[in-house]
C-alpha cells in the first residue's frame, strides 16, 4: 500500500481534535504530570470521573525520571510501597522500611496506566490563568508552551472543570496565577503561599500528606505543591509522599464530585 503524506497529517489533526473538544468541559483538570498528578488522574478515572491532564514540558514524569542526581533509583518508604504494589511496579527492600525502584520503571508505568484508565493527557500545553466564578475556580486558561516560550502575545483557549488540581510541584504554578492575579485568601496560615524550606525528609513525608487539600474553592494541591503552598519542607528523591498525595487528592476530590 502506498502511503500519503496528506492522509497521515489529516489523521493527526482529526484525531487529536476529537480528543480535545471532548475535554472542554471535565470533572477534573489537573496540571502537572508528575508522580502526584498521574496518581491522581489514575485514582479519578478508575471512579469513572473524566479526567484531563495538562503537562507544560514535552515528556510526563516530572522529576522521578532523573531519581536522586540522575542516579535514575527512587527510594519508597513502607507506605509508598503499597502505591508501588498497586501500580505492579517492582520495589527491592533495601533496609527496614526503605524500598528501592527504578525511576524508569515506576514513571513510564504511572503514564501508562494513566492513559489506559481512562485519562486524557496533554502535553507541551501550559495553563496562564484561570476561570473565577463567584469566588471559585471552574476551569483553565490555556495555551501552548512554545507561545509562552517565545513570548508571543497570542490568545488563549479554555476548558470548564469542577475542580483544578496543583501536581506543579515546587513552582505552585496555578496557585501562584490564581494569587498573583486576584484579591482572594488562600486556606494558608498566612493567606497567600507560604513558601518551600529546605530540604527535610522525614517532615517533608509526613507534611505533604497534610497539606494535600483545597486552597481555594474548587483548587486543590498535592505533591510538592502542597508542601510549598502551605510552607513545609522539600525531601528530595522519596517519592513516597507523592504517590501517597496523589491518591488522597483524588480521594477528597471523589467525595465532593458525588456529594
Amino acid at each position: 500500500m502506498a502511503l500519503d503524506e496528506k492522509i497521515i497529517t489529516q489523521a493527526i489533526i482529526d484525531r487529536y481534535f476529537k480528543k480535545l473538544k471532548e475535554n472542554l468541559s471535565v470533572d477534573v483538570a489537573i496540571v502537572g504530570g508528575g508522580p502526584s498528578g498521574l496518581v491522581c488522574s489514575y485514582f479519578l478515572a478508575k471512579k469513572g470521573f473524566k479526567v484531563a491532564l495538562f503537562e507544560r514540558k514535552l515528556s510526563i514524569g516530572g522529576g522521578m525520571w532523573g531519581g536522586g542526581m540522575m542516579f535514575n533509583e527512587i527510594v519508597v518508604q513502607e507506605e509508598g510501597k503499597k502505591i508501588l504494589d498497586k501500580f505492579g511496579i517492582q520495589s527491592y527492600p533495601y533496609q527496614k522500611g526503605y524500598y528501592t525502584a527504578d525511576s524508569i520503571e515506576a514513571i513510564s508505568t504511572l503514564c501508562s496506566k494513566a492513559v489506559k484508565s481512562g485519562v486524557n493527557i496533554f502535553n507541551l500545553i501550559s495553563a496562564e490563568d484561570l476561570i473565577i466564578r463567584e469566588n471559585r475556580v471552574t476551569g483553565l486558561v490555556l495555551n501552548w508552551t512554545a507561545v509562552e516560550m517565545a513570548n508571543l502575545h497570542v490568545d488563549p483557549l479554555t476548558i470548564q472543570s469542577k475542580f483544578v488540581v496543583d501536581a506543579t510541584g515546587h513552582a505552585t504554578e496555578v496557585v501562584a496565577i490564581l494569587q498573583k492575579k486576584n484579591d482572594i485568601r488562600l486556606f494558608t496560615e498566612t493567606g497567600k503561599i507560604v513558601g518551600e524550606k529546605s530540604l527535610w525528609a522525614e517532615a517533608a513525608e509526613k507534611d505533604t500528606m497534610a497539606n494535600t487539600r483545597e486552597v481555594f474553592p474548587g483548587l486543590y494541591v498535592c505533591g510538592m505543591a502542597a508542601n510549598a503552598t502551605f510552607g513545609s519542607y522539600r525531601m528530595g528523591p522519596i517519592f513516597g509522599g507523592m504517590l501517597l498525595s496523589g491518591e488522597k487528592v483524588a480521594s477528597l476530590i471523589v467525595e465532593e464530585l458525588r456529594k
